[in-house]
Parts: C-alpha cells; sequence; structure tokens
C-alpha cells in the first residue's frame, strides 16, 4: 500500500468518524389495554442493528446513522409490525408500537391473561443475554401462590425450604440460601435475621411484585455474591394512562378452623401532559392457623442399639399479618432525560403460641447389651407474649423490610448513555416481651415404641400435675436490625471490532455499606410466692390428640395456658424477683459493618446475525469491622473482641450467545462469582458453656467461597407462547464453608485457639466444639429440562385452550475438606441443600372467559445439615405438593377465583442419619381461599 492510499483510507476513517449520527427510542406497549412489552425485539432493518425493550416497554438505539430506514418489532404471541424512522444529526426520533396478538400467529388460539402473562415472560427470557428464568405477574397468578417464594418453587432448578407451611429460604441448583442473592429492582435486600444473610422471601407478597428474574449466571455488571444465582424482584412500573385493579378475598384454614383475608388495590395514571407517571399499590393478609409437630433426637449405644434420647411433642398456634405498600414515580424532562423514585414498605407480624413437652435425659436400663426400660425427665413449656395490644398473649415477631431508591437514565449524546442510581435499605426483626414458663419433673419411667420408627411414641409412668414443679419463668426482647446504603453510576457507549456489527462497553463503580448489629436481653424470674409452684395450681388448658396430624396417640397433655401467662406483671417486686442472664444472650449480641466498592467493565459483541459475546470483568474490595464478645463460664463478659479484614476478589466472565435460528437459541458462559461468609460465623465471639462441657466460637478467618461456574443452555421458543429448553451446569467451589463438630477438644486445642484467653478446660477433659469452618473443595453439577406449551396442534378450539408447564432438574455434589470429629476427612459428602431431584408440572385450560390449572411440585430428599459423623447428619426430607386455581371473568372488569394449597397435606420432615428415624415432622393441612379482583 503507497502514500496516497494511506492518506485516502486516513481521510475515509476521519470522514466516518465524524459521520452524522441520531438516536431512535420509544415504548413497546400492548395496543388492547396499553401494559408495556418487556423483552421485544426491535431491529432496524438492514444495519445489523437491534435491541431489547427493557422492563417498562423502553427502548433506545444510539449511534444510528441519519437516514430513512425501517423499525421491525417481533414478540412471541403477537403479530410483528413494521414502522418508518427517519434520524437527523444530533436529534432523537421517537417511534412508539402498539402490538396487537393474532390469532393466525398463534393458529387461532385465544390469547387471553394467561398467555399473555407466560408471553411478557418467555419474550424477556428469549431475549435476555445470560441463562435464566422471568416469571411475570400474570404468570405468578397462574398459581395459587401466597408469596414470592411459593412463586419461585415453579421455577426449574428452585426448591424451597419451608417454615410454618409457607416457602421462606431459597435454594439454587442444589445451592444453600447463604450462596444465593435477592435484590429489589436490581438493589441488594438486607436480611431480617441475626445469624445469616438469608432474605426471608416469605416476607414478600407475590402482588406487589410485577416480574421475578431469575439469573442463573451472572454477567459482569451483576453483584457477583451469587454463585448459586440472584433473584431480582422488580416491582410495578408507571402505566401509560391510567389503571385501577383491586382485589378481596376470604379463605379458610382447616387446621385450627380460622378464616384467611386479604386484600390488594393498586392505582396508576399520568399526569402533567404525560411527563409524570404514578403507581401505587397496596396488600393487606391475615392468616390464623398452625402447625402439629414432633421431634425426636436418635442415639446408638455401644451395643448398636437404637433409641430416643430426646423426643417433643409440639402444637403452633400461629397468626401472620402482612401489609405493604409500594409507590413508583417517573418524570420524563425530555426524550433523553428521565428520573424514577421507588419505594416499598413490607410490614408482617408473626404471633406465635408454642405448647410443647420435652421428654429427655432418657437413660437406658440394661440387662446385658439389651435395653429392658428407660428413666428420664419431662418438661412441659409454654410460649407466648405480654398481654398487650401489640403481642396479644403470643410471642411476636415483627419483620420489617424498606427500600427506597432513586435513579436516572439519561441520552449524553448519540454515542453515549449513563444512568444512575442511590438506594437505602432497612431490614428490622423486633421480638418485645417474649415470654416462657417451664414445669418439669425428674426420673420419670419412659417407655418407647419403636415399631414405626417414621411416627415413634414416647409414654411416661408416674407423670403428675403435682409433681410438675415450677423450673423457669423468662422474658427476652431480641432486636436485628441491618441496613445498606448503596449508589452505582453506569456508562455505556458503541464499541465494535466489526464494523458492521454490533458492539457496546458498559462500565461503572459500585458502593455497598452495610451495617448489622444483633442486641438480645433475657430476664429470668422467681416467685416470691408459691403461686406457680405447681402445674397443678395454675389456669392450664389440655391438648388431646383428636385431629393431631401426626396422629392421635400423640397426646399433648396439660400446660400452663398463655393467657396466664401473658398477665403475670413479671415487673411487680413484691411477686417476681428478676435476674439478667447473660448466658443467654451475650455471645449471640454483636455489630459488624462491611464496607464493599467494585468496578467492572463489560463488552458486548456481534460477530454476525447468530453469534454475540458478553466478555468482562469485575473487582469487588470488601472491607469488614466485626464486634462480639468474649464470654467466660457463660455468664462473665471477659471482653470485646473487634476484628477488622480486607480483601479483593477479580471475577473474570465470558458468555456467548447464538441464533441457531430465529426461534432455535444456544447459550454458553464461563464465570465466576463468590458468598461471603454467613455474619455471626464471622462475628469473634467465644462462648464457654461449663455445665455443657462445651466452646462455641466465631471465625473471623473464614475465607470467601470462590466459584468457577460452567453453563450450558439450549432454547427452542414456540410461536404458540412456549419453550422447549434443556441445560446442563457444573461449579467448583473453593472454600466452602460448614460447620465443625466435634467431641475430642482438649485443653491443649483451646490454648492453641485462644492463647490470650483463660482456659476453661480441665486438663484430661474433652468438651465438645463447635465452629464454622473453610472446606477445600466442592463440585456441584447437574441438568434441567423444561417444556410450556399451548397444545395449539391439537383439533378444535377446546383442545386448544389447553396447555403444559413442566420442568426437571438433576443436582449432584462431591465435597472434599470436610473434617469429622476425630479430624478425619468425611468421604461421600454432599454440600447441604443440594436436592438430587426436583420436578415441576401443571396442567391448564384457558378461554376469553375461564381458566383453570392443576400444579405438582415434587423436591428430592437432602443432607440439611452435616454432624460429627454420618449418623448425625439432617436430611430434609422428600416432598410433594398439588395446588389448583381457577378464574371465571363475570364482566370485563371483574373476575371470580377460587385457590386450593397444600392439597397432599405435605408435612415438613427432617430425618436423622437414616430415612426411617424421624427428626422432625410438621404438619399444616391445606388452604382454600376465594375471591373477587376488579380492573378498570
Amino acid at each position: 500500500m503507497n502514500k496516497q492510499h494511506l492518506i485516502v483510507l486516513f481521510f475515509l476513517m476521519t470522514v466516518m468518524s465524524y459521520a452524522q449520527k441520531g438516536i431512535v427510542s420509544g415504548k413497546i406497549l400492548d395496543a388492547a389495554d396499553k401494559f408495556p412489552l418487556p423483552g421485544a425485539m426491535i431491529e432496524i432493518k438492514g444495519q445489523n442493528k437491534y435491541t431489547i425493550s427493557d422492563s417498562n416497554g423502553r427502548y433506545e438505539f444510539l449511534n444510528v446513522n441519519t437516514g430513512s430506514y425501517k423499525l421491525e418489532i417481533r414478540y412471541i404471541g403477537y403479530s410483528p409490525i413494521v414502522n418508518d424512522v427517519t434520524v437527523a444529526d444530533g436529534k432523537n426520533a421517537v417511534v412508539n408500537f402498539s402490538l396487537k396478538t393474532s390469532g393466525t400467529e398463534l393458529n387461532e388460539v385465544v390469547v387471553g391473561d394467561v398467555l399473555k402473562g407466560q408471553a411478557k415472560a418467555l419474550n424477556q427470557q428469549k431475549n435476555n443475554n445470560n441463562i435464566g428464568n422471568i416469571i411475570s405477574s400474570d404468570q405468578v397468578g397462574r398459581f395459587p401462590d401466597a408469596n414470592v417464594g411459593d412463586a419461585l418453587k415453579r421455577v426449574p432448578g428452585i426448591t424451597m425450604q419451608n417454615d410454618q407451611g409457607e416457602a421462606r429460604n431459597i435454594i439454587i441448583r442444589g445451592l444453600a440460601p447463604s450462596l444465593n442473592s435477592v435484590t429489589l429492582n436490581g438493589d441488594r435486600i438486607p436480611s431480617a435475621e441475626g445469624d445469616n444473610r438469608n432474605v426471608q422471601m416469605d416476607l414478600i407478597p407475590s402482588d406487589m411484585i410485577s416480574t421475578i428474574e431469575v439469573n442463573k449466571t451472572l454477567t459482569p455488571d451483576m453483584d457477583a455474591d451469587a454463585i448459586g444465582g440472584s433473584v431480582n424482584l422488580v416491582t410495578r412500573a408507571t402505566p401509560n394512562r391510567q389503571r385501577i385493579s383491586a382485589t378481596l378475598s376470604g379463605g379458610y384454614s382447616p387446621i385450627r378452623d380460622k378464616g384467611i383475608y386479604t386484600g390488594g388495590l393498586v392505582y396508576g395514571n399520568r399526569f402533567l401532559d404525560q411527563k409524570l407517571g404514578v403507581v401505587f399499590s397496596g396488600s393487606y393478609s391475615s392468616n390464623d392457623y398452625g402447625s402439629d409437630n414432633v421431634e425426636n433426637v436418635w442415639t446408638k449405644d455401644d451395643f448398636g442399639n437404637d433409641y430416643l434420647s430426646k423426643s417433643e411433642i409440639r402444637r403452633y398456634d400461629v397468626e401472620r399479618v402482612r401489609r405493604s405498600g409500594a409507590l413508583a414515580l417517573d418524570y420524563k424532562f425530555n426524550e433523553n432525560n428521565t428520573i424514577f423514585a421507588n419505594a416499598i414498605y413490607n410490614w408482617r407480624d408473626d404471633r406465635e403460641n408454642r405448647y410443647r413437652v420435652t421428654y429427655d435425659n432418657i437413660e437406658p436400663i440394661y440387662a446385658g447389651e439389651s435395653i429392658t426400660g428407660y428413666t428420664g425427665r419431662v418438661t412441659r413449656q409454654t410460649k407466648g407474649g405480654v398481654d398487650n395490644d401489640r403481642n396479644q398473649n403470643r410471642r411476636l415477631e415483627d419483620q420489617r423490610v424498606q427500600n427506597y431508591a432513586l435513579r436516572g437514565e439519561h441520552l449524553i449524546n448519540s454515542k453515549l448513555d449513563l444512568d444512575w442510581s442511590v438506594n437505602y435499605s432497612t431490614a428490622r426483626e423486633y421480638r418485645p416481651g417474649e415470654r416462657y414458663v417451664d414445669y418439669r419433673q425428674k426420673d420419670v419411667g419412659v417407655a418407647q415404641d419403636l415399631s414405626d420408627s417414621r411416627f415413634p411414641l414416647i409414654t411416661t409412668t408416674g407423670e403428675s400435675l403435682s409433681a410438675l414443679k415450677f423450673d423457669s419463668l423468662s422474658e427476652n426482647t431480641d432486636d436485628t436490625d441491618e441496613n445498606e446504603l448503596g449508589a452505582k453510576l453506569n456508562i455505556r457507549f458503541p464499541f465494535s471490532i466489526i464494523p458492521s456489527e454490533k458492539g457496546r462497553i458498559r462500565t461503572g463503580l459500585r458502593m455497598r455499606l452495610k451495617n448489622k448489629s444483633r442486641n438480645n436481653i433475657y430476664y429470668s424470674y422467681e416467685p416470691t410466692n408459691d403461686d406457680l409452684a405447681t402445674l397443678a395450681v395454675v389456669p392450664t388448658l389440655f391438648l388431646d390428640g383428636n385431629g393431631f396430624n401426626p396422629g392421635d396417640k400423640y397426646v399433648g397433655g396439660t400446660f400452663a395456658s398463655a393467657t396466664y401467662l401473658g398477665g403475670l406483671n413479671l415487673n411487680n417486686a413484691t411477686l417476681f424477683d428478676s435476674q439478667v442472664e447473660p448466658s443467654e444472650y451475650l455471645t449471640a449480641n454483636y455489630d459488624a459493618k462491611e464496607n464493599i466498592f467494585a468496578t467492572y467493565v463489560r463488552w458486548d459483541q456481534d460477530f454476525n446475525s447468530k453469534l454475540s459475546m458478553i466478555l468482562g470483568f469485575r473487582i469487588e474490595n470488601t472491607n469488614i469491622d466485626y464486634t462480639a464478645n468474649r464470654v467466660l463460664d457463660e455468664e462473665e463478659l471477659e471482653s470485646k473482641i473487634e476484628t477488622t479484614n480486607s480483601y479483593t476478589n477479580v471475577m473474570p466472565g465470558i458468555s456467548f450467545k447464538y441464533n441457531a435460528t430465529q426461534d432455535l437459541i444456544v447459550r454458553a458462559a464461563i464465570t465466576t462469582a463468590l458468598a461471603r461468609p454467613n455474619y455471626y460465623d464471622l462475628a469473634p465471639y467465644v462462648n464457654n458453656i461449663a455445665s455443657d462441657r462445651e466452646v462455641s466460637a466465631g471465625n473471623p478467618d473464614l475465607k470467601v467461597t470462590y466459584s468457577y461456574n460452567y453453563d450450558l443452555m439450549v432454547e427452542n421458543y414456540f410461536k404458540s407462547v412456549g419453550l422447549l429448553s434443556g441445560g446442563a451446569f457444573y461449579k467448583s467451589l473453593n472454600d466452602f464453608v460448614y460447620k465443625y463438630s466435634t467431641n475430642q477438644f482438649t485443653n491443649a486445642d483451646f490454648a492453641a485457639l485462644f492463647p490470650n484467653q483463660n482456659n476453661p478446660i480441665p486438663v484430661g477433659e474433652e468438651w465438645k466444639f463447635i465452629q464454622s469452618k473453610n472446606g477445600d473443595n466442592v463440585a456441584v453439577y447437574g441438568f434441567e429440562v423444561a417444556l410450556q406449551r399451548q397444545l395449539d396442534f391439537l383439533p378444535g378450539k377446546f383442545l386448544k385452550g389447553f396447555g403444559v408447564y413442566v420442568n426437571y432438574t438433576y443436582t449432584k455434589s462431591k465435597a472434599k475438606g470436610i473434617a469429622d470429629e476425630d479430624g478425619n476427612e468425611r468421604k461421600d459428602v454432599s454440600l447441604p441443600g443440594t436436592a438430587p431431584h426436583m420436578f415441576n408440572g401443571s396442567l391448564s385450560w384457558e378461554n376469553k372467559r375461564f381458566s383453570a390449572r392443576i400444579s405438582s411440585n415434587y423436591t428430592a430428599a437432602y443432607v440439611d445439615v452435616l454432624g460429627a459423623d454420618a449418623s448425625e447428619d439432617s436430611y430434609y426430607d422428600k416432598q410433594f405438593f398439588v395446588d389448583t386455581n381457577a378464574t371465571f371473568k363475570i364482566t370485563k372488569s371483574m373476575r371470580i377465583f377460587a385457590e386450593a394449597n397444600n392439597l397432599t397435606n405435605q408435612p415438613l420432615r427432617y430425618y436423622q442419619g437414616s430415612e426411617s428415624q424421624t427428626q422432625q415432622v410438621e404438619f399444616y393441612q391445606p388452604r382454600y381461599n376465594l375471591g373477587l379482583k376488579f380492573d378498570f
């Protein structure tokens, strides 16, 4: 190439770099209801330029050459549409679209509310750059799920751990809740629990959420602490015209013969010449129910005999009241600048009475190597709360989660856009005036019927009300609080190594300032008279076995009444002597500060019309400051312990998306992620309990779990609103955290670990020691398949109305570096939380006025907590749920719906070591609901 050619080439490159450019933007709406259509594919024909509409239906093209073009929109379930656009230099050409459903496109299938919701979800999932699943609010309505957790268990690869019959903690692809993250509109939700980072999914009603995004692979612009995956809850966006909807329903909980009451309201509109958008949503629900529970601890003696060393019968009476409110605002200054404000407030009161009879200190009586009988003690405990307007004689758990966010989106020019956000979140769990009273009788005769080890039974001889003597009376107040201040700034600009193909760079900064504290207090009370001397002299209630779900043979017996317990004037010094009990709260209290700063670079590059790539990395720096208590012999505060740490993680990632056809997509990703240890595991506390010969301690030296993730997914989308997908995954976790336990902890071991503390272990004795530690490596791998399909290929309109939704996930894990109580590595150990089999299935039918669905959810048994050896491992047993719901449109604006949950009366069950040995079984019975929904 000669000098003249170089000059010409330089001149052409200079002209191209200063070519006239413009912007194209707009909104994609449903023509019928004017709701936004997220996940729409918008393409500038002939320019190799395309983009995807966001959750509000908005889209934009940067760096578009001036001229006239045709814009094409493609959306599953809707007819494609083409509009003309003219781009002027430095201008923003606004083109809005209204899409119509098409009977021809859907082989004459009528697109009703269910299919519209499924279409929105599938379009977003199809056009996402990462691997994941989307659930829209309309899609959630297909299932009778009251909270976000119950809705999430329908997603492939997800199982939920239940609390009082409701889905609470999320497990993604076999990875425990602490290895996953939950965000609200992209901002982290703080945890209301005191010793971990888990977000309680049963706190948030499903009707407050517009879309649930489950991200199973991460991109560099996402927070990195989500090894299993990240769940993003998207609240309602402002509408494009006035919208008013309301829900009223009533239900029935047969386990306690009580009612369920629910109400909801949504109002949205645009004002100030369409510049200001407002949407408010509120929700209220009340459910007075309960559970029936039996719990056991199994022991194997030196002769190989299995017996119960402890057993409990429990009855819970529970009332859960949820109140939620959300407000979203947006103000459009012009086509290039918009700001958004979001606020959500979730408040749940959980009131509980528990009546528990405990048989423990059980010692076998031997004849040679055979057991001929047992002795033990019995304790009858009533759990309640203060008699006031808030507690109402019950233990009150007041949980509140709030999030406030302000963000902006700005088109700076044709080559640069910018967005920013600032958010503040808080979570608090407050348990005031929680009371317990115990009556105990020692040296009772104990009989054990172990003929059915799934439902073993303990009975006593010689037990009487007058012999059950007052043992303890207490009141505690627990207070856990977490808050987070976050901010982020992102910029995006075109950058492509192939001039004819789309490419762009995203980069940004992220800040998260977290504070968490737990401040509990505990008092014990001793009566100054004989008013509480025995169970025979106080007001009581009797629980027979009638209707008790584990079986009529389980007779709870007599307990002090909760009303009596709540009415006691514990502050009257003439009636009670009070004493603070440091052993109950000192080691539990701590303060934690955690500051996280991050930056990232993300490069999106199309190589041709079929193949695209995301390449980038994220750097996160974490600074932690923990303060906890060093406690000597249970009660004495020896000193405060403070520890600080700082570390930086670099997380690269690359992913590919290949559009084999318009409907067949192949995705592959290699990514990295991390999981920070739970708060309380890091707190530098040391607790010596001489009476139990036990030492427990935090571990400030715990390392972050770092993961390498490999994913492959193939998806085929149907024009008739459906999907067939299959994929495989492999995760390699280094330095995973597990709970270590040994019964052979000596004076020398204590001195080596805690050289600057008083040594409580006498020379020659062996105590129990518990502490979280890092394992070496764990491999988690598996595959998932899913099918969503409207059966439009069947003959006749009736058969075309049927649809199926099924998915199956297989997961396996192998952990290395887990030590038993002798310090030897355990073999063939699974990572806790890894369910090998998960299945969802449902069959639906819909026409213009009526829809119905029956749904099932199955999760196989998996190890939940690792013990000192295999016989002490705790397993979460298999579960199978069946739910159903139906909806009928009475008028265009009003519909009636009916729901039924847990028709199988599936219990929560744990077993210890062997599947036949029940550790815990808890029943809730079904729930039924009937209501009206208005939409104007």
